[in-house]
């Protein structure tokens, strides 16, 4: 019997506005998604590609990064996230407002999508 992973947001990141930048952030709580199956190069960030245009998301990518990286708003709960898929996993990174339902409901999405079991590993830093 598999229990369901925890979304559980210990620690949530401090937003700074340095003068010289727009906006850091320190600490947090990052989500790591890890498929029960490898994918190829581009078929995993195709897979969260297709999740958030099937929606209910409105979402934005960031150019000229080494890896696919989303700022997604969950138009049913409100949750704002970013996404990265890197290294095999999808991840989801916390932002100072972003509460559990909204992770919760990409995971089933994206589990439900892939037709495939996912682990949940959860990362803290600067608790």
């Amino acid at each position: 019997m598999t229990t369901d992973p925890s979304f559980e947001i210990p620690a949530r990141p401090q937003r700074r506005f340095p003068h010289d930048s727009g906006v850091e952030y320190e600490g947090g709580t990052e989500f790591r998604l890890l498929p029960d199956r490898s994918f190829d190069d581009g078929s995993l960030p195709a897979l969260v590609r297709e999740l958030l245009a099937a929606g209910p998301y409105r979402y934005g990518d960031f150019h000229d990064l080494p890896m696919p990286l989303w700022l997604v708003r969950d138009e049913e709960t409100a949750d704002v996230f970013r996404v990265a898929v890197r290294d095999g996993t999808v991840r989801l990174h916390v932002l100072p407002t972003t509460e559990s339902a909204g992770l919760r409901r990409f995971y089933d999405r994206l589990r439900d999508a892939s037709g495939g079991d996912w682990t949940v590993e959860r990362h803290v830093t600067g608790a």
